[in-house]
Formats: structure tokens, C-alpha cells, sequence
């Protein structure tokens, strides 16, 4: 089953979460919501070891 990424993205937003990963293997299916999204310019994503990204709040 996939990962609801918009309401990840909005627990994000809304202060409920700090951060939240992605994997290598979801990437192709995050990304399509991402750029979708319609605050994605508020939410910054750093490449960790691996291929994992880590999405925060733009500070």
C-alpha cells in the first residue's frame, strides 16, 4: 500500500511532524504529489546516505 505523501506533507506544514523520509524506492511516486503540491516550495528535502531523502519545513 503507498504512503498518503499529501498528508504527509501537510502533517508537515501544520507543525505535527518535524520531518519525514522517503525512500529510494518510493521517490518516482513522491515526486509526482510533491511537485503537485501546492506549498512544496515550503518544504526542502536533503539527500542522506544511501538515497534517502529527508523532507523538513524551510526554515
Amino acid at each position: 500500500m503507498d504512503r498518503d505523501y499529501v498528508q504527509l506533507m501537510e502533517d508537515l506544514r501544520n507543525g505535527k511532524i518535524d520531518s519525514f523520509t522517503i525512500e529510494p524506492d518510493e521517490f518516482q511516486t513522491f515526486q509526482v504529489q510533491y511537485h503537485s503540491y501546492e506549498f512544496r516550495q515550503q518544504i526542502i528535502g536533503t539527500a542522506k546516505r544511501g538515497g534517502t531523502l529527508e523532507y523538513h519545513l524551510k526554515q
